[in-house]
């Protein structure tokens, strides 16, 4: 259980996109990785390894071989996960008596299953300080939240569905009205930045629930966030434990997947080109020679999938039906929703084959338009053959999904493989 007991421990900790990221820099420093800036000149080395961040939520991270090679081998995932987001100027007062948080959706969130739960507060703050500004990572380690259901006495057609107003029924309870102001007084607290001094935030609720291995051997993950952390700890693990030799290898994690990836950090972004485009630069790469590294290029898109739904079966296509523990989903969508195509599909077949990884394939029904994830989008930037990955779970975009607790090794193993390739 040496993976998904870690994976388990990396999801705790990432109670943000800003903390996924905040944990994977302390995991490649310590794997001797290099930092870099977006606003220095690169002098890159071969044989080392580096990493780059933007807006503290997304993160790309390589290793450049000691010899000549041809290519780069990409992994992509996301750091973020649907929540709620808090506006500005929260804080709202019920009659006096109550004080409550106004927030708003971000990303594709199952309602339903944030009532009741201990919640908290996580994300950053953006400072004033003497020479400018400054990003901190923050994180209330506290049961500090509820969003309190309606009792089935004042809602008899409770349990017959239910359409939930986020502006009404969904905004989280903090305390009795003696807790006024209290929030960013404590943030400031604990930041020891003065409340005044805080100029902007990026906070979102995240669940207090930790992740548990369950069932009667052990053999599921139930966590928050499994959409798409799962992917993010496998590829980081991977290149942390991997030395290349013909192809630079490159974990790349974009934010802002679950709202379309249109910003500045996300798949449609310039941040893996440029990241790209500045490696050949700095090693002395011509335009030519860059654009034949991207020819012999490679990209896996790892974002979770859906499995077989043990209540719901009919839910599934008819034939291809994911199921926990039964290996990696290559992902497949006859309107490209999915950027696999027959090439990339043999690649990753291949790469699992050799790493003796089982695999299985997704269809979503035909009647069921389903979703897309970052392999289509990521390639409006940079032309490279690309293969939609994910691992099969259940319950995704729960406020606690439900995975199979070997498939995070699978991901793992495949993708040392595709690094050492």
């Amino acid at each position: 259980m040496k993976y998904e007991k870690a994976c388990l421990s990396f999801i705790d900790r990432s109670v943000s996109c800003f903390h996924v990221i905040e944990n994977m820099e302390k995991k490649l420093l310590e794997s001797g990785f290099l930092k870099l800036d977006e606003k220095d000149a690169w002098k890159l080395k071969a044989g080392k390894s580096y990493y780059v961040t933007r807006g503290g939520s997304s993160l790309a991270a390589f290793k450049i071989p000691s010899g000549e090679w041809t290519g780069f081998h990409i992994a992509a995932s996301h750091s973020d996960s649907p929540s709620f987001k808090l506006k500005t100027n929260p804080e709202m007062k019920v009659e006096d008596k109550y004080l409550k948080l106004n927030t708003e959706g971000y990303g594709g969130m199952i309602y339903s299953t944030w009532f009741d739960r201990c919640l908290s507060v996580a994300g950053r703050l953006v400072c004033k300080e003497a020479d400018g500004l400054k990003s901190v990572n923050v994180n209330m380690d506290e049961d500090l939240l509820v969003i309190p259901s309606l009792a089935i006495h004042m809602n008899r057609e409770a349990n017959k569905g239910m359409e939930f107003n986020p502006q009404t029924d969904l905004l989280p309870l903090m305390g009795c009205s003696g807790a006024k102001g209290s929030l960013f007084k404590r943030l400031s607290e604990q930041t020891k930045v003065k409340e005044a001094d805080i100029l902007g935030s990026d906070l979102f609720l995240y669940v207090r629930e930790k992740g548990k291995l369950a069932g009667m051997e052990k053999e599921l993950m139930i966590a928050p966030r499994l959409d798409d952390l799962e992917c993010v700890y496998a590829s980081m693990e991977a290149i942390a434990d991997t030395q290349p030799e013909s192809y630079c290898s490159m974990c790349v994690v974009f934010n802002n997947e679950e709202v379309g990836s249109l910003t500045r950090c996300g798949a449609a972004s310039t941040f893996l080109k440029d990241t790209l485009e500045r490696i050949g630069e700095s090693l002395g790469k011509s335009k030519s020679d860059y654009l034949r590294l991207l020819a012999d290029s490679f990209v896996i898109s790892a974002d979770n999938a859906h499995a077989l739904h043990p209540n719901r079966p009919e839910k599934a296509d008819p034939e291809n039906r994911p199921v926990l523990n039964g290996g990696i989903v290559i992902k497949h969508h006859g309107s490209q929703k999915y950027a696999t195509d027959a090439y990339s599909e043999a690649v990753m077949k291949s790469l699992c084959q050799k790493a003796q990884v089982p695999y299985q394939d997704y269809h979503n029904r035909s009647d069921i338009p389903g979703g897309s994830t970052l392999g289509n989008i990521s390639t409006g930037q940079v032309s490279i053959p690309t293969v939609d990955i994910g691992l099969p779970q259940l319950a995704m975009h729960s406020a606690v999904e439900t995975a199979g607790s070997r498939d995070v090794g699978y991901l793992v193993q495949v993708l040392k493989k595709f690094y050492q390739e």
